[in-house]
């Protein structure tokens, strides 16, 4: 991702459109984009604003939090729900459609982590090591 250009530079090309220069010629003179330069002097003239807009970032991860109580509920019906079932239950009752990464990141803002079940952990087989009599070379 490009990052924006400086600060300095966005009040130069700023002064210079004020000062009588028009957008192209600013942009030739400091060796910027014409696009660039009406953008710029478009921001100031309309909002007034001379800085760049912050980039990056999660934009609309916070639309899922008008549905924390459903999935609240819907975790304490069932324990052992997944993530893709939550993300079925909030389209199929909602029409709200996340993908189950938003549903994780929901979660994890909200410190509900889903550990393994100790029970499942012990019911499972064990690893079995092999014998030091099968480790053994049979010479023919």
């Amino acid at each position: 991702m490009t990052r924006a250009l400086s600060q300095d530079l966005r009040s130069r090309v700023i002064a210079a459109v004020d000062g009588g220069l028009s957008c192209n010629a600013a942009a030739e003179r400091f060796g910027i984009a014409v696009s660039s330069a009406i953008r710029w002097v478009h921001a100031w003239r309309v909002e007034g604003r001379v800085t760049a807009l912050p980039q990056g970032g999660d934009l609309r991860s916070h639309h899922i939090e008008v549905y924390r109580d459903v999935i609240l509920a819907a975790i304490d019906a069932d324990v052992d729900i997944t993530l893709i079932e939550l993300s079925e239950l909030l389209h199929r009752k909602h029409e709200a459609a996340f993908a189950p990464s938003t549903v994780w990141r929901f979660l994890d803002r909200h410190d509900l982590t889903f550990k393994k079940n100790s029970a499942r952990q012990r019911a499972a087989a064990p690893r079995r090591r092999r014998s030091p009599a099968s480790l053994v070379r049979r010479t023919a």
